[in-house]
């Protein structure tokens, strides 16, 4: 077989070894792709140390952009995906197969083999070193849990397809039994190199992304719209496309400088008051932007509708205005400088011609393609026969009658295409049937509506003479559209080039708006390890509230990269987790961000230990998955990274709990300048009283202000240096409206626990049954008959009334 052709593996052939290679032990790399709905999953075997690397499903365009940097970083020696597959797949398969320099072994698989129960089993029959030999399947599916996430069903989907090719090839073996599954010594999360990597679990807990059912009943079969988000409050795109690009920016936040830069200085231009002008002129242009590629696959498949024309031409036209306005700015940006090129006089060239031929408001009422008058001489004639026709058929229809039986009083003579020019008469009411439809001279053709429809001998004579003009004029107007067609697809590489930057400014016009309309301001963005930002605010939070407290983050290595946040519950910790993430996440896609200023040394990775997605198909319990975000955390951070740590440790016994935390944060704290960025929040006030946390110049000590006014605990929402010395959490269970005798008496076993008191049980009676007791006291007083002589009285209330009195209080 030749280097770089395909190879389609049936089920019931095996693939022979290179066994130059297997002597050699020359490293291979096998990436296994999966593609579905412009989302890809991916993965990838290294024999040279036996691991595993998976990337979590992601969005990437119909051009495969991702996928083809994914190959130039890994240049993998085999491409494996299914040969049922996605049209633009094979189109870049057969792209790479083409390729001089690099021509990678390229396998297909039968579809089945990426099945996602089947890709699971492979994976637990995979061979584990590191596992035990006597593990069981249900204690190897929670490890396996822990290494990888198995709802991320298209990367699940390839690693089916991997498998399946490393054990038709036995990679990875020397001398091992046939049984013996693929060796896999360890599982890596793979992210393109500058692509900050976050995991599903932060993009649900920051609300980055946020998926409801669309209220309409009219879409509830489409399904959802964007929620409350950060993508649903950033995009203000005008095009579809801008908001497709968008989305595959927030799901590859950035780490290039060059990159954030460029986005950042066209948001910069547009958030100047003095270019509010050109931003609305530039929005009112992008607005008539349409789907270049769609239209243009369209135009060379198909004969457009009118529609297709009219979009091109708004399109095209459009560009050319967003060229001139762009070329009419004095400053010196990229994006600028790019558009103003590449929207070369082709595009203007489109246009005129479109404009010159096409008669759009002619097009529209016969709903088909009409060309302008002077176009073609020989249509324009053949419409003005068309067009006189009318009056040339009435002198027509006056001679026929003169020669018509005087039973006639009225004739018409009417075209119909494919049939000609006829002589309509109306019935009389002697015509009966068919044979008194005979007239002497005439050829009876239809009835139709009473009206008898005749070819005449001039009717005949206008059949030759004018022909079919109707179908004439439209063969000839087809024949200049596929002209035009022609010329706008020869010329179509522009378009492309439209279409890219067009989605690109777009987008930094959306990103602008949001800036101006919140108040945003720009981050000062460095290589260096410090997070600063002063007075900043939560960018979905303030909109829900008419007054939002601003609070600073500050983080390095002099200044504590590990901060520790405690304060009673609800008094604004996890929001403020979430505030630093999202800003940070704000900055790495190159929008501006919610505070005062800010200073964003670009981070690697966001990670967290937040919200918990829990998920039947993995089987996992709510504190186990929150055990696979730690672990993944812990595992993965490194000393550019940024991790979010709220509440680890209470979904167990609080001394458990509480001795992980402490764990984990030592752990980190051990790593000296490798420590990520870290803010942790806890309601565990033990971890620092008795001080589990090793004393370093690394940690920091963070607090959240509150106020007792009278007895009501009053939120500041302040940040500041500081432990708080109580959850508060009487005062929260007022507020949320728990009955104060329970409250109180919380307050009472919790004071009896903390002083090492005995705590009593109590043993009072309900409601009705003290009642009942009430009753029984007053009905034995009524019971004494005072005028009885044997009467006891003293004796009768020590031995009958005492002891139910007692009972009652």
């Amino acid at each position: 077989m030749s280097e770089g052709s395909i190879l389609l593996e049936p089920e019931s052939r095996a693939l022979s070894i290179n066994e130059d290679e297997e002597d050699e032990g020359n490293p291979e790399i096998f990436l296994s792709v999966f593609i579905q709905q412009e989302k890809i999953g991916l993965s990838f075997y290294d024999s040279s140390d036996c691991t595993l690397h998976f990337m979590l499903d992601t969005v990437d365009n119909s051009d495969h952009h991702l996928l083809h940097r994914v190959i130039q970083e890994l240049s993998p020696n085999v491409v494996i995906t299914s040969a049922k597959q996605e049209r633009s797949l094979t189109q870049f398969v057969e792209t790479l197969e083409s390729n001089c320099e690099y021509k990678p072994e390229i396998v297909m698989f039968p579809n089945a083999n990426f099945g996602l129960e089947i890709s699971k089993q492979r994976l637990l029959s995979a061979h584990l070193p590191s596992l035990p030999p006597t593990i069981t399947e249900s204690e190897k599916i929670t490890y396996l849990s822990s290494c990888i996430p198995l709802d991320s069903v298209l990367m699940m989907r390839s690693i089916g397809g991997l498998l399946k090719c490393l054990e038709r090839r036995r990679v990875g073996f020397d001398m091992e039994d046939s049984s013996t599954g693929i060796p896999i010594l360890q599982f890596l999360t793979y992210t393109l190199k500058d692509v900050v990597y976050i995991d599903r679990d932060t993009y649900s807990a920051l609300h980055i992304f946020k998926s409801d059912l669309h209220p309409s009943v009219f879409k509830l079969q489409s399904g959802e719209k964007e929620g409350l988000s950060l993508y649903g409050v950033l995009n203000r795109c005008r095009s579809k496309f801008g908001s497709f690009l968008l989305r595959q920016w927030f799901h590859r936040p950035t780490r290039d400088l060059n990159i954030l830069k460029r986005r950042q200085e066209v948001i910069r231009f547009f958030t100047s008051p003095r270019n509010f002008a050109d931003l609305n002129t530039l929005q009112s242009c992008l607005r008539n932007i349409k789907n270049i590629s769609t239209l243009l696959h369209k135009m060379s498949v198909t004969n457009p509708k009118v529609v297709i024309w009219q979009s091109l031409y708004k399109t095209v036209y459009s560009a050319l205005c967003i060229r001139d306005t762009i070329r009419a700015v004095p400053q010196p940006i990229q994006l600028f400088s790019e558009i103003s090129q590449n929207f070369t006089d082709d595009l203007f060239y489109i246009a005129t011609c479109i404009s010159k031929v096409v008669d759009f408001e002619g097009s529209v009422a016969e709903n088909r393609f009409v060309i302008r008058p002077n176009v073609d001489p020989v249509i324009d004639e053949k419409k003005r026969r068309m067009m006189g026709l009318p009056d040339f058929l009435t002198d027509v229809a006056r001679a026929e009658l003169e020669n018509l039986d005087p039973r006639f009083s009225t004739c018409s003579v009417i075209y119909i295409p494919m049939i000609g020019f006829l002589l309509s008469v109306p019935r009389l009411p002697t015509m009966l049937d068919k044979q008194s439809f005979e007239i002497e001279g005439l050829d009876f053709i239809f009835l139709a509506k009473d009206q008898l429809h005749y070819r005449s001998a001039r009717t005949k004579e206008l059949d030759s003479m004018l022909g079919d003009l109707h179908f004439d004029i439209l063969d000839m107007e087809i024949a200049v559209m596929r002209k035009l067609q022609t010329l706008v697809l020869e010329r179509s590489d522009c378009l492309y080039k439209v279409m890219s930057l067009c989605a690109e400014l777009d987008c930094l016009i959306a990103l602008a708006q949001a800036s101006l309309d919140h108040g945003y301001c720009s981050p000062t963005l460095t290589p260096n390890h410090r997070l600063a930002l002063i007075e900043s605010r939560h960018p979905l939070l303030e909109l829900c509230t008419p007054v939002f407290v601003s609070n600073t983050y500050i983080s390095s290595e002099t200044e504590g990269k590990m901060k520790v946040i405690t304060g009673p519950n609800s008094s604004g910790k996890s929001i403020y987790l979430k505030q630093v993430g999202l800003i940070v996440f704000m900055a790495l896609i190159g929008s501006d961000v919610p505070a005062k200023e800010a200073e964003i040394g670009l981070v690697d990775g966001i990670y967290s230990r937040m919200d918990s997605r829990e998920s039947i198909s993995v089987g996992l319990s709510t504190f186990m998955l929150d055990m696979n975000q730690m672990n993944h955390s812990l595992n993965h951070s490194t000393g550019d990274s940024l991790v979010l740590v709220d509440e680890f440790g209470k979904g167990t016994n609080t001394v458990d709990g509480l001795s992980l935390l402490t764990a984990c944060l030592n752990h980190w704290l051990r790593r000296g300048p490798q420590c990520p960025h870290l803010l942790a929040s806890t309601c565990f006030h033990s971890l620092i009283q008795l001080g589990l946390i090793a004393d370093s110049p690394l940690l920091a000590l963070l607090t959240l202000e509150t106020a007792i006014e009278g007895e009501e605990l009053v939120f500041l929402y302040q940040v500041k240096s500081g432990i708080c010395q109580s959850s508060c959490a009487a005062n929260i269970a007022t507020l949320a409206g728990i009955p104060d005798d329970l409250v109180k008496r919380g307050v009472e076993v919790s004071e009896l626990y903390r002083t090492g008191r005995t705590i009593r049980k109590m043993d009072r009676p309900s409601s009705g049954e003290q009642n009942g007791r009430c009753v029984e006291v007053v009905e034995k007083f009524l019971s004494i008959d005072l005028d009885d002589p044997e009467l006891d009285l003293d004796s009768y209330l020590k031995d009958e009334v005492q002891p139910a009195l007692e009972e009652v209080l």
